[in-house]
């Protein structure tokens, strides 16, 4: 299948009334284990984890080669449409994604650190541009506002209208999707998805959170875990040698999985 079409049926999730569920992946292992899971449709990556697996705080300080190398041993690892976490682009968000595009990724979450509207909501436009030029049009642009994140200490419903507004402005500019990281509450998710319109909206599976069903239920496109997934896989690690510390060993759940 070509990346346009994979681009295309990963569009075809999202708009979908079903919510489209991501437990996000950091290397080929994590990736072909999320996969063979029945009613996985679609994998995206994480940026945090693929940098702490390779030694790198998070931020953008891992080179944007090592990045899209990762990005492309996860695609080679499945047969389906993978999203990558570029975070703010790497200092030239379209260049990134077109080297991503190569790597075979099909959509992408881009940050936008809370830059003037003008200038993030232009940036859209360009990274949307380059995907086309790429041969991939229908290329899944998750836009991410930071204005949760970076927001925090803020007055909640000022911090609400700015999400709205830029989300707003990153849907004008073409991509197909706001991502609004964040602990939102149900009346939150109600006030963005009529916004925004249904099956726009991504969120993030934080704990706190409404629950899928409810998600579905509200008009919310799709529910990512972030670097939560690799924190669950890692626990399970320390659990295992807190156990053998203690003179136990491996549980009788575990499976052989590689």
């Amino acid at each position: 299948m070509t990346s346009s079409a994979r681009a295309t049926d990963l569009l075809a999730l999202h708009r979908a009334p079903e919510l489209l569920t991501m437990v996000n992946v950091w290397d080929a292992i994590s990736a072909k284990t999320v996969a063979a899971v029945t009613g996985t449709k679609a994998l995206a990556t994480a940026s945090h984890s693929i940098a702490a697996t390779l030694g790198y705080p998070d931020g953008e300080v891992i080179p944007v080669e090592e990045m899209i190398d990762m990005c492309r041993r996860i695609v080679d690892a499945t047969d389906l449409p993978v999203s990558a976490d570029l975070e703010g682009g790497y200092g030239d968000a379209p260049d990134t994604v077109r080297r991503a595009i190569g790597a075979g990724i099909v959509g992408a979450n881009l940050e936008d650190q809370m830059k003037p509207l003008a200038e993030a909501a232009a940036q859209v436009e360009a990274v949307m541009a380059a995907a086309a030029d790429e041969g991939v049009p229908d290329f899944v642009l998750n836009a991410r506002t930071d204005a949760f994140h970076l927001g925090r200490g803020r007055d909640r419903s000022e911090v609400l209208a700015e999400a709205v507004e830029r989300g707003r402005a990153y849907l004008d500019a073409g991509a197909p999707a706001v991502f609004v990281p964040a602990i939102l509450s149900e009346e939150e998710i109600v006030t963005l998805v009529d916004a925004f319109g249904p099956q726009r909206l991504t969120t993030i599976a934080i704990p706190g959170t409404p629950s899928l069903a409810r998600q579905q239920e509200l008009g919310v496109a799709r529910v990512s875990h972030g670097p939560l997934s690799q924190n669950v896989a890692l626990t399970a690690l320390q659990e295992l040698a807190e156990e053998v510390a203690r003179g136990g060993g491996v549980p009788s759940s575990m499976r052989i999985l590689n």
